[in-house]
């Protein structure tokens, strides 16, 4: 019963808003984290609306070498 719950409160932060989901913001570069975005990040997109946020670095890591 209690994965049923998990499940449905899955789908329900998946379907709100504005969320992307975690793949997403990954593949932009950025990190899904609860609350606020750490210093040197800003919110770029949510995660899960309005609790999971994406956020990405204030200067994107140079990967030319």
């Amino acid at each position: 019963m209690g994965i049923l719950v998990l499940v449905f409160i899955f789908i329900s932060l998946t379907q709100h808003g504005d969320a992307h989901g975690p793949d997403s913001c990954n593949h932009g570069g950025g990190l899904c984290r609860v609350g606020t975005c750490v210093s040197g990040e800003y919110l770029a997109q949510y995660c899960f609306e309005p609790i999971i946020l994406c956020c990405k670095n204030v200067s994107p890591a140079s990967t030319e070498s």
